[in-house]
């Protein structure tokens, strides 16, 4: 199976000598081609300073992180720009729409930049319109639109560009949960049918049952690791919150 992303002994240290904080203490995991994998855990265990990491919005202070066999903690400049444009697809919370484009531009515009050609363009934007259910809103603006299809927008925009990683970051944060459940079945189409491969950081067991596999995060180490194999989501769920109950005093910030 081809291997999408290899984290290799990671560390990332913040501050000084003086008052040292570890927010990633020896992390290894892998991710192969066509995964959905979770990242959980509570608020300051690692989970965002990971996927920082692996977004390259921030530097590992020791070890490597491999994204189609590039290591990019040796990139630097406009070459870790022109990876992180063709080869990374992000999903954030609060959607980072431009306010005054509209969804098609919106999604438009990371392969604009790429100059590819307004035919070619037109066409993707069709396709993947299509696929998230978010024909009727691509002429709408930002302010125009509903939360779920902001997100289903910038979900969009993650995967024009055929992206080797999609990085979510609490993708239902900000959402209702018909929103969140309807954007979680776009997640799965696109994992199963289009063969995404997908790393979301969640804080949320319900979102996190929609994954093929969870890695929970405790301290800055990997507590737990869960693979959903031939369970239902319901029967996975039932799993993630046993783990999140192992986890103890971070149950009520996990759930």
């Amino acid at each position: 199976m081809e291997q999408i992303l290899k984290i290799d002994h990671i560390e990332k240290y913040y501050g000084n000598k003086s008052n040292l904080t570890k927010a990633i203490d020896n992390i290894s995991f892998d991710v192969n081609k066509g995964e959905f994998v979770a990242i959980m855990g509570a608020s300051g265990s690692g989970k965002t300073t990971l996927l920082n990491c692996v977004s390259t919005i921030d530097r590992v202070t020791s070890g490597h992180i491999y994204v189609g066999g590039t290591d990019i903690t040796k990139m630097k400049g406009n070459a870790l720009n022109k990876f992180r444009r063709e080869q990374l697809g992000f999903i954030f919370q609060d959607f980072n729409l431009l306010d005054t484009l509209t969804a098609y531009e919106n999604i438009a515009l990371a392969l604009s930049i790429q100059n590819v050609p307004a035919k070619v363009i037109d066409e993707r934007i069709k396709t993947v319109a299509a696929q998230l259910g978010i024909e009727e809103v691509l002429k709408k603006y930002p302010y125009q639109m509903s939360g779920g299809q902001k997100q289903r927008v910038a979900s969009a925009r993650a995967i024009i560009t055929n992206p080797k990683l999609i990085l979510a970051d609490e993708p239902t944060g900000a959402l209702d949960s018909k929103s969140a459940k309807m954007l979680l079945e776009r997640f799965t189409y696109l994992n199963q049918e289009l063969e995404a491969t997908i790393l979301m950081v969640t804080h949320d067991s319900f979102t996190a049952s929609y994954a093929s596999r969870v890695i929970f995060i405790k301290d800055g180490k990997v507590f737990h690791e869960l693979n959903r194999g031939e369970n239902t989501r319901k029967q996975f769920f039932d799993k993630i919150i046993d783990v999140v109950t192992l986890l103890g005093g971070d149950v009520s910030d996990a759930l």
